[in-house]
């Protein structure tokens, strides 16, 4: 059932693809033709693999069966013309949205001037003491079922009153006391995976890719319970409508300098490392910024997982690299799956070095390199870069430095 399920998602996720307000009426329109095989069950199938607000999907589904209902009552009172005159009427009504609201719209509205200035990069807008409370969207795990752990896409509304911007961070506290001292749980950081405008694109949510973190207890042969992470699990088994606490945002060390659009950008990552990188892919090559209407130059993305079924957004990697083949380059390293010029396990140092001499060429030409994931990544790409510096006569240390004082070299793990 879950190969079925996961085609249908994948052919689904084209109806009303841009904006709740075309999922919306894709939905109500496709509930409300009176053809065998659709209806309120089938328009709820549909809410599922469309990841639709629960409100919303209600609310079309709604309007489809009440569409439904006169189509149905006018053939009966009228015949074939007054049920093509009830059918007009919801095809004028559905299809607004795609006639007048079809038009490309431009995410230009929460802009420095100039749009790469960073001196008004919003930080610590709201603190522990005086946090924001969101309010979350939707939460739906974005894995197969051979990965290793559970990862989570987790969409928050906070109404376009926390602001933030590619790269940046969110702070959540979970609820709850801790059992140690009784005090409110501390804060956790997690990279937000959205550009500034949202994945609705109306700059009012944001997201969050999250792993559940477990525990496996060998005595047990069980994930034990009492030593799962608190907020991980907490924010992936949210609903919508489940208020969230959160702080920030936080950090500057990962955002992207635009001012120069023939910069290029080589971002690595494990896991869900790759969270800002979908802000910054998305903010370049899916949305009408300034920063995508200007940019010249290469994003390259390197991703480490464990196996296919843990690779995280590929269908999205995939399209923007069919739409701009030129400036969007994407590598895997799939550990369990595939070898390294070793014939060991591939790890994305590995892939990295497949490419040394174009990397550190990009490098030397002012490109900005970016490493996100989990800590344990770092010790094994520095002793790479190092061993590839000195085979090159390079000082690996002055090298380095060199890079982080152009402010080319970019860090932030956990």
């Amino acid at each position: 059932m879950s190969p079925v399920l996961k085609r249908a998602e994948k052919k689904s996720a084209g109806l009303g693809v841009g904006s709740l307000e075309k999922q919306w009426a894709s939905l109500a329109a496709f509930v409300g033709i009176p053809l065998p095989g659709t209806g309120a069950w089938t328009g709820a199938m549909g809410a599922f693999l469309l990841g639709m607000p629960m409100a919303a999907a209600l609310s079309s589904i709604f309007a489809g069966v009440v569409a439904a209902g006169a189509i149905v009552t006018a053939l009966t009172l009228s015949g074939a013309k007054g049920g093509l005159i009830a059918l007009a009427g919801l095809a004028l009504i559905t299809g607004t949205e795609f006639i007048f609201g079809g038009k490309e719209k431009k995410q230009d509205f929460l802009e420095a001037s100039p749009y790469w200035d960073q001196s008004t990069v919003p930080l610590n807008v709201y603190k522990n003491k005086a946090p924001f409370v969101g309010k979350v969207i939707s939460t739906k795990r974005i894995v197969g079922p051979k990965a290793t752990g559970e990862t989570c896409h987790i969409v928050i509304d906070h109404k376009g009153v926390f602001p933030y911007w590619e790269g940046q961070s969110w702070g959540v506290i979970p609820p709850g006391i801790r059992e140690k001292d009784g005090k409110p749980h501390s804060v956790r950081l997690y990279s937000i995976a959205s550009s500034r405008y949202g994945d609705d694109m109306t700059g009012e949510t944001g997201s969050l890719c999250v792993r559940r973190a477990t525990y496996w207890c060998p005595e047990l042969k069980a994930d034990d319970p009492a030593k799962k992470g608190i907020c991980s699990n907490f924010l992936c088994d949210t609903k919508a409508g489940d208020e969230v606490v959160m702080t920030g945002p936080a950090g500057k060390v990962m955002l992207l300098p635009e001012e120069d659009p023939k910069t290029d950008y080589i971002m690595v990552a494990t896991g869900t490392g790759i969270a800002p990188y979908r802000g910054f892919i998305r903010r370049l090559f899916v949305e009408n910024t300034p920063a995508a209407r200007a940019y010249k130059g290469q994003a390259w993305l390197f991703l480490g997982v464990a196996n296919s079924d843990a690779l995280l957004y590929d269908d999205e990697w995939q399209g923007v690299k069919a739409k701009c083949p030129d400036q969007f380059r994407l590598d895997y390293a799939i550990s369990r799956e595939q070898t390294n010029a070793k014939g060991e396990k591939m790890y994305v140092q590995d892939k990295v070095e497949e490419y040394a001499d174009e990397i550190f060429s990009k490098l030397d030409n002012g490109a900005h390199i970016y490493f996100c994931g989990l800590k344990g990544m770092m010790p094994g790409i520095q002793d790479m870069l190092k061993a590839v510096a000195e085979k090159k006569g390079l000082n690996y240390d002055e090298w380095l430095k060199g890079l982080k004082e152009k402010k080319q070299w970019h860090v932030e793990v956990y």
